[in-house]
């Protein structure tokens, strides 16, 4: 009987007890979720969702052909949840794993293969990556002879033909066989803080990303076909500045609550590279040229009076003309993005992919720069609007030939005055070189033909025209040509009179 009394009272402890448990874990989910202090992260990050995460079947999990991994360690100052930042000193070199994690019987057509990977250093902000190739230029002009990455070769193991292209010098290239060990070692020279507007001092560094796409073989021996690409977030310091960054960070960490702590990410010894999209190709194309003589002067040809060729003119290879460079109103899209690629606005290109010609003319001036920057915006307004720029020195000339042939019928005609026709000559680099191919240009001769360019000077003598000559010409000055055939070759010699 006594045991029966005691049955109740220890069913009641039992649920006191549960009841105690469950106010306690609901305690403890209140405090997390507060009004104050709610945030999706920190609901994503409580056990019972990394519980559910955890228990994921292993066949979700995409397993990626290679796995990139950056021997440098990461940030504890970064949130759950959010991608791994990595510090690196200004021209240190670190190691970047190449693994291959294909599975047996996976992309076979690359077994006992070379494959090639591209390792750049771009632009993590957006922002900035439109204007990726002014910035790069700039810092070219600043840093002249210096790379952004470079390969540190001695180091470097299994990698093949290394190649870094001048031009660009964000970019290096190689090949490797993933079925052998290959650890590559990059150095990145430029710093976070060169691409920050400098306004009070202190700034912060933009972040860069480290990218590499890797390619296979196509059928014609090109390493063209894509395979994988993977990035990560870095940021670079001054020598040494990277380690002190990183211990301020896990100084901070440290000075934080338990509860604090729970919301970062620890630090990892390396960097896995994540799997991202191939970075595009832009190739930037040449303005078009200034404005000089096309090959349309078809009737302009050599004297015949003191010799003419004897064999056929070499054809001249035809000059992009000038109206290429004017945007018409009833350009297409497709034709405006052909005209910024053309004029050098490849960056802008995808902020204006619906613009047709109308559209981009109808542009102001604040507009143009308030989207593309004050230097930016200026170019291509000045574009936009047709503006050309005045040619350093420009040369009238005149075919003596057609001069003697104008006076002989202005003589038997009995007319006083004669008509002659003059030819403007447009120079920029001011150099002999520069006229004996716009004269070339003019005659629709191949500039060879041509072997000196005299000028006549007192008492009919011949003086050799030379750079130095050609800059103290003055402007609009007035020439009439005449040929001389040289007798040592198949070339001409020009007269200025």
């Amino acid at each position: 009987m006594a045991w029966a009394l005691k049955l109740p009272l220890t069913d009641e402890v039992i649920e006191s007890g549960l009841v105690q448990d469950f106010d306690a874990s609901l305690s403890g989910i209140g405090q997390e979720l507060g009004a104050g202090a709610y945030s999706m992260s920190d609901v994503l990050a409580l056990p019972i969702f990394k519980q559910e995460e955890s228990n994921l079947p292993p066949d979700s999990e995409k397993i990626l052909p290679f796995q990139y991994v950056l021997c440098a360690a990461t940030s504890p100052a970064v949130k759950l949840h959010d991608e791994t930042l990595t510090y690196l000193n200004q021209g240190q070199s670190y190691e970047i794993r190449m693994l291959d994690n294909r599975k047996i019987g996976e992309l076979p057509e690359i077994t006992d293969k070379m494959v090639k990977s591209i390792i750049r250093v771009v632009f993590h902000d957006r922002r900035l990556q439109y204007t990726e190739h002014q910035q790069l230029e700039g810092w070219r002009w600043n840093r002249p002879g210096d790379r952004i990455l470079d390969l540190d070769v001695p180091l470097s193991v299994g990698i093949i033909d290394p190649r870094s292209n001048p031009t660009q010098l964000n970019t290096v290239e190689f090949l490797w066989d993933p079925s052998k060990r290959t650890s590559v070692f990059i150095q990145v020279h430029c710093i976070s803080t060169e691409f920050t507007m400098r306004k009070h001092g202190g700034e912060k560094g933009v972040p860069f990303r480290i990218q590499i796409d890797t390619f296979k073989e196509n059928e014609s021996s090109e390493y063209t076909e894509h395979l994988h690409s993977a990035s990560c977030q870095i940021k670079v310091f001054k020598p040494k500045g990277a380690d002190r960054k990183q211990k301020t960070d896990r100084e901070k960490m440290e000075k934080r609550a338990p509860q604090e702590k729970e919301k970062y990410q620890p630090s990892y010894e390396t960097t896995i590279l994540t799997e991202c999209s191939p970075w595009p190709e832009v190739t930037y194309v040449t303005n078009c040229p200034s404005p000089g003589f096309s090959s349309s002067h078809n009737s302009f040809t050599i004297s015949e009076g003191n010799g003419s060729p004897s064999h056929q003119p070499e054809p001249v290879v035809p000059t992009v003309d000038v109206s290429l460079c004017n945007l018409l109103p009833t350009a297409t899209p497709q034709d405006a993005q052909q005209w910024l690629l053309r004029n050098r606005f490849t960056p802008f290109s995808r902020l204006f992919t619906n613009f047709s010609g109308a559209d981009l003319l109808k542009l102001t001036r604040e507009d143009v720069i308030q989207i593309c920057g004050p230097a930016d915006g200026i170019r291509l307004f000045n574009a936009l609007k047709g503006r050309v720029v005045r040619p350093r020195l420009t040369v009238y000339v005149c075919q003596e030939s057609q001069q003697s042939q104008e006076q002989q019928s202005k003589h038997e005609n009995g007319d006083a005055a004669a008509f002659f026709v003059y030819h403007a000559i447009y120079l920029e680099e001011l150099t002999a070189t520069e006229l004996t191919e716009k004269i070339a240009q003019l005659f629709n001769i191949s500039p060879r033909q041509i072997n000196q360019i005299f000028k006549q000077g007192p008492t009919g003598i011949h003086v050799l025209v030379s750079d130095e000559m050609i800059q103290n010409f003055q402007d609009e000055v007035c020439f009439i040509l005449d040929t001389m055939k040289d007798e040592t070759s198949d070339g001409y010699h020009i007269i200025l009179k």
